[in-house]
């Protein structure tokens, strides 16, 4: 490794025996005994070369520093400055200290030599995690920005449709040609992203660094929401908006990436929840621009100037982002995929109060880089390995379920329709405007409580628990399309279910995929994994947008809202059966619950449902159903058990 010198201890290498063996650090989760443990050490010899060194790079991934001596570490850390030509004093001391820590996971009082100020900034990192240097906070506002685009770029065609489609002459309601028309007019975006602007991301990544490539795809997303205001037909509307996807899929599997590489490791779990925050607030501003420029009239001969304004306000947030992007630093991490050291190290000090801060920081992430590249190269292909390893297959599944399930629980048949939905339902259109905006509001309200939810309740049980509330509240409103029309019962039932169901979606299925999908894979296969995540979102957000028109057509919006209840209803048993629950486990114990086989978990889905009737309905002093873990399936290493394990699952986002 670049940034490793010197000799690691020779306990705990692979396929070696000691007297003793140290056993994981206990949790609610796992019943790996230390008899179990030293029987499956003893089956070592049986595993192939490629398990047994997928194993050692899992154990490296989690503690990639993990038994140097405090001495061993300063002398990386001097090491990492000569190769690296890093000369002045106060960087080499700083790379010194920053090595001790970093190895001795974080916990820097053992470390001799620092000063007060220093120790105050590294205790400060736990006491006020969002204490942070102003730069730092510059990149998260362009981040911030760029979800705010995302959300714009999704919900002012909202509004707009119901002008743009009578001149287009695309309007007849009763026409199954015109509403798969308005369909792919308006799901353009999604379809260019899926096919080509998410496979985008990683050549643009490494041609342009991710400030570049934010700022080109900002441009592109600005550039596509002007094209669109200038519009005059329905196809050439079709081509603004599918060149549009090349700017949405890069954007947003870059910009959160960004964000966590240029944070502290205690913000990065907190900012993968920030883009769909701000993603649920730039929601709000698309509404906000559809009420807002809906009594423009035309001027001058423009036909269509309050459709053409709705269109084009999108681009405003993202020429901010082009204009502020390159006053903010490059990722530290990017600079490094490209060797350029030193530009790496300017970086992350504008990202830290302390240069100790930044060595450390900086030292850590170059060992991980090192320590992924040769995970690359073990045993088979990256992709085979998805399906031909349980773990790998069960990681894939899950997330593809939680990411399928968020665009078919039905949220963007009402983030792109509700305009029209509530005119059906008896809305003048300002007033279907305005109820669209209060959507808006809940979506973005509702997503605030998921910081706090998401961890406490865990991944599986907010989902377990909304979408039969989803369900419910979608069969509610399709039902409420019977009440007589005219009635303030049938327009104010309308709404409240919509309402109801946006209030339950904001933080379960709102923020749970992605934050699922990004640490249920191993780390040497997330960057395939999340790329095949966004996608997947992309891919089924399309279908949702080009199908809603013909839809409520065939089957009006009593049908159409009863098939999205019924998805909820299959959502929740998929979830059941094959997704299990990630909060605060460990790499080693993801691993665990990963590889047990799919039948075993459907049983202990099957047994938790059980549970839950008879402990909560019938009142009945029961035992819970035991999470199943792969203690019979899982090989062990005895480097694995050696370290001490930490439940932060911030550290793997």
């Amino acid at each position: 490794m670049a940034s490793a010198s010197g000799d690691p201890p020779k306990e705990g290498h692979l396929g070696e025996k000691t007297e003793k063996v140290h056993p994981r650090k206990e949790s609610e989760y796992s019943d790996v005994s230390r008899t179990e443990v030293e029987h499956r050490l003893s089956k070592d010899n049986a595993l192939d070369e490629g398990h047994r060194q997928r194993l050692e790079a899992s154990a490296k991934l989690e503690n990639p520093l993990g038994g140097y001596t405090p001495e061993q570490l300063a002398r990386q850390g001097e090491d990492f400055c000569a190769k690296h030509g890093l000369t002045d004093e106060v960087d080499i001391r700083a790379f010194r200290l920053g090595a001790m820590i970093a190895g001795n996971m974080n916990k820097y009082d053992a470390v001799d030599g620092l000063t007060d100020r220093e120790r105050e900034v590294l205790d400060r990192e736990i006491t006020h995690k969002w204490s942070n240097p102003k730069m730092l906070y510059a990149v998260i506002v362009i981040c911030s920005l760029c979800a705010a685009v995302q959300g714009m770029d999704e919900t002012v065609v909202n509004g707009a449709q119901g002008f743009y489609k009578k001149q287009f002459g695309i309007d007849d309601t009763n026409s199954q040609r015109n509403s798969w028309l308005l369909g792919l007019v308006n799901a353009a975006p999604y379809i260019g992203c899926a096919l080509a602007g998410c496979w985008l991301t990683e050549p643009m990544n490494n041609l342009f660094g991710r400030r570049g490539t934010v700022f080109v795809s900002c441009l592109i997303s600005a550039l596509a929401c002007f094209w669109q205001a200038f519009t005059n037909t329905w196809w050439h509307m079709f081509i603004a908006r599918f060149a549009l996807g090349f700017g949405i899929g890069p954007k947003s599997a870059t910009t959160p990436v960004f964000a966590a590489e240029c944070s502290p490791p205690k913000l990065r779990g907190a900012l993968v929840m920030q883009w769909q925050m701000w993603t649920a607030f730039g929601i709000m501003l698309g509404y906000v621009m559809d009420l807002a420029f809906f009594a423009v009239p035309d001027l001058s001969g423009i036909i269509g100037l309050n459709w053409r304004l709705m269109m084009g306000s999108a681009l405003i947030p993202a020429v901010i982002v082009c204009a502020m992007v390159y006053f903010t630093p490059e990722s530290p991490r990017w600079y490094l995929t490209k060797n350029r050291y030193g530009d790496a190290y300017k970086s992350i000090c504008q990202l830290r109060f302390e240069k100790v801060q930044a060595a450390r920081d900086l030292f850590y992430m170059d060992t991980l880089l090192q320590i992924e590249r040769e995970t690359m190269h073990i045993g088979q292909s990256r992709f085979k390995e998805f399906l031909t390893i349980r773990r790998n297959r069960n990681a894939m599944l899950a997330s593809e379920i939680v990411m399928f399930m968020q665009q078919f629980c039905g949220v963007n048949a009402i983030a792109y329709y509700s305009t029209e939905i509530f005119i059906q339902g008896g809305f003048s259109t300002q007033s279907a405007l305005a109820a669209s905006l209060g959507f808006g509001i809940v979506n973005f309200l509702f997503a605030l409580p998921a910081f706090y939810t998401i961890d406490t309740f865990g991944r599986r049980n907010l989902l377990l628990t909304t979408f039969p509330l989803m369900s419910l509240f979608l069969f509610f409103t399709g039902f409420s399309f019977w009440i007589p029309e005219g009635t303030t019962a049938h327009v104010a039932c309308i709404a409240l279910g919509i309402y109801l169901f946006g209030v339950v979606y904001s933080p379960g299925e709102g923020p749970v995929p992605f934050t699922y999908s990004a640490e249920a894979y191993p780390l040497y296969i997330r960057s395939i994994g999340m790329s095949l995540a966004t996608a997947t979102t992309w891919l089924f957000n399309s279908v949702i947008s080009l199908t809603w028109p013909a839809l409520t057509l065939a089957w009006t919006n009593q049908g159409a809202f009863s098939w999205y209840a019924a998805w909820n209803i299959v959502g929740f048993f998929l979830v059941l059966f094959f997704v299990p629950e990630t909060k605060e486990k460990t790499l080693e114990e993801l691993d665990a619950v990963f590889s047990v086989p799919l039948r075993r978990f459907m049983r202990y889905g099957l047994a938790q449902s059980f549970y839950f009737w008879g402990h909560y309905v019938l009142r009945r002093d029961i035992e819970p159903p035991r999470v199943p873990h792969a203690t019979d399936e899982v090989e062990y290493t005895e480097h694995q058990f050696s370290k001490e394990k930490t439940n932060d699952a911030a550290a793997r986002v």
